[in-house]
């Protein structure tokens, strides 16, 4: 197995693990406290670890072994998780839901600079395209899995199955080899916390066009963000849905995804950075309208296969333009301090349309949302095909612009 096979799989198992982790663990908390609101909490805990560690974890990210770093989360949370169903009370499963989110906020950071180190430049738009490929189909299978196994069995064991995905992923990334740090970089102290903010300014301010493809692409994921918050509201209330639609909204949304992400895969080689961050932006926020302005059923699935289907392009796109322009030492702590922002903006956008549409009609304020993506998608469509900045999009030779 290669060693691209290995990190996708070992990636891929965990990412299942999480969605039937997703569902089991709320199944859990409801059985266990009969409270909508102690389930409701969860969805808190996940953003606020993020803003306590993300200002300092891609300091620390960018001075360790990575691999070695990515296979000690995966055993800790393993550990966590496991622990989950012999927990008897609200605030000792919090906390331990708390220590997960924040070992979490670490992983991510530290996944992307690893695969960004391992996987071979001319390779990055191939493994993206088949890694939102497995993230899609953990997305549409991952809740039936757990599903099954609630009939079957009980919530300990699709908890304790979670916490086994974890272990399988910790075990594949240990036959991956290390890229280790260069020798000459020093152990973490806190003052050089304030010095890697100034060093990520700097490269922001000497790479503004990176930084502004980076932010866009951040601002639209967390426009999204809100108005899915609002989701299963604006169906019911303003289309008149049922839960039984809304259920199959969502598998046909996964179905798009991963019909989108089979595409990209196939033909990732023929298609251009350019062509799958244009379509990809453009088609997903054509998606978000046809759903905000959306009165039947038909009208909602197609905008929702549609947004499925062009997600696959954006996140490749996004995620190899990101890779192939951001040097390697300091992936670790331009992740952390920009998912730091966009955790903050999560908070407050999610919020902001939940305040206004109690002030608004929901239609409005969802409709809104939705014309402020297509309005950033095209702005994000625009920078991308200005002339002269082809040196940006480039495959073969990724422009690492250090400054």
């Amino acid at each position: 197995m290669s060693r691209a096979t290995t990190l996708l799989a070992s990636f891929g198992i965990s990412q299942f693990g999480d969605f039937i982790y997703l569902v089991a663990i709320n199944v859990y908390l409801y059985q266990l406290t009969g409270s909508a609101t102690a389930v409701a909490g969860l969805w808190i805990i996940g953003p606020f670890a993020a803003l306590c560690t993300k200002f300092w974890a891609g300091s620390l990210i960018d001075r360790v072994d990575v691999r070695r770093w990515l296979i000690g989360t995966d055993f800790i949370r393993a550990l966590l998780v496991a622990l989950i169903p012999f927990l008897s009370t609200l605030p000792l499963i919090y906390l331990t839901l708390f220590a997960l989110a924040l070992v979490k906020a670490f992983f991510e950071p530290a996944a992307t600079t690893y695969l960004t180190q391992l996987v071979p430049d001319t390779g990055r738009k191939t493994f993206n395209a088949y890694r939102g490929l497995i993230t899609s189909s953990a997305f549409l299978i991952g809740p039936a899995l757990a599903g099954l196994l609630l009939l079957v069995a009980t919530t300990d064991v699709a908890i304790w199955m979670n916490a086994g995905s974890f272990v399988v992923s910790g075990v594949l990334l240990a036959f991956l080899p290390s890229v280790p740090r260069p020798p000459d970089v020093e152990k973490l102290r806190f003052t050089d916390v304030a010095a890697d903010w100034r060093i990520v300014a700097r490269f922001s301010r000497s790479n503004r066009f990176i930084i502004v493809i980076y932010v866009i692409g951040l601002l639209t994921m967390s426009l999204a963000l809100a108005m899915d918050a609002q989701e299963v509201v604006f169906l019911q209330t303003v289309v008149g849905l049922s839960v039984t639609d809304y259920g199959l909204l969502i598998s046909l949304t996964g179905i798009g995804s991963v019909l989108g992400g089979l595409t990209v895969a196939r033909f990732s080689r023929r298609l251009s950075l350019k062509t799958l961050l244009v379509s990809g932006y453009l088609f997903v926020a054509i998606g978000y309208l046809i759903y905000a302005t959306a009165t039947s059923f038909l009208l909602v699935a197609t905008g929702f296969i549609l947004l499925g289907f062009f997600n696959a392009f954006s996140g490749t796109g996004f995620m190899t333009f990101y890779q192939n322009n951001v040097p390697d030492e300091l992936m670790g702590r331009v992740t952390s301090l920009y998912g730091l922002g966009q955790s903050m903006l999560h908070i407050v956008l999610i919020l902001f349309v939940g305040f206004t549409g109690d002030l608004f009609p929901l239609r409005f304020t969802v409709l809104t949302a939705a014309c402020l993506l297509v309005g950033l998608s095209l702005l994000q469509s625009i920078a991308v095909l200005l002339p002269g900045k082809q040196l940006y999009f480039k495959e073969d030779l990724p422009a690492k612009h250090i400054s």
